[in-house]
């Protein structure tokens, strides 16, 4: 048995939309799959967490212990990816102590806020990556491993830290390679 599903079994998964060359782990665990849009030549690996309304276009990797949580929506544009165990959120709890937290709480006494997450083309996220809400990370930047993204990225930046902050340029030679 092949360690990924095959392109029958992904027509049983319930997904959205999702196209050719598409190569999702057996170990990885995807929720709400209506919600999510896969396109070519993308892989998922073990032990991922896909869930809520996510895009990912052309060209995709999303390394092994990643996790995605789409409730407000994310979004990578192609040729992007993100090393193993980096987590994005598009939604989050208001940790203040005004609030209960978690999705086991009626609504009324919770505070969730969030917005959209747009991984930009080119984008490189690496391994454990920690992405906030309703941000987008711009075309061509890299985030170094173990970096925390609270607000935008320009594009073709290189980002460190915690919170990530500039240290260069991008080489955009890699342009060259994609045609």
């Amino acid at each position: 048995m092949n360690s990924y599903y095959s392109r029958e079994e992904l027509c049983k998964l319930g997904l959205k939309s999702f196209g050719d060359n598409v190569l999702i782990s057996r170990k990885a665990s995807i929720y709400a799959p209506h919600k999510i849009s896969i396109g070519n030549n993308v892989r998922i690996d073990d032990f991922c967490l896909l869930s809520g309304e996510i895009e990912l276009g052309n060209n995709i990797h999303i390394s092994a212990y990643s996790a995605l949580y789409g409730a407000m929506g994310i979004e990578f544009k192609d040729n992007s990816g993100c090393s193993a165990r980096t987590t994005i959120y598009s939604a989050m709890d208001d940790f203040s102590g005004n609030y209960l937290i978690g999705p086991m709480h009626p609504k009324d006494k919770t505070h969730v806020t969030g917005g959209r997450v747009i991984i930009g083309e080119y984008v490189q996220l690496g391994a454990h990556c920690l992405v906030f809400p309703n941000l987008t990370i711009g075309t061509g930047s890299v985030v170094g491993a173990l970096s925390l993204v609270t607000k935008d990225i320009p594009s073709w930046g290189i980002y460190v830290g915690i919170p990530a902050k500039y240290l260069r340029e991008r080489s955009k030679e890699l342009l060259k390679l994609s045609k």
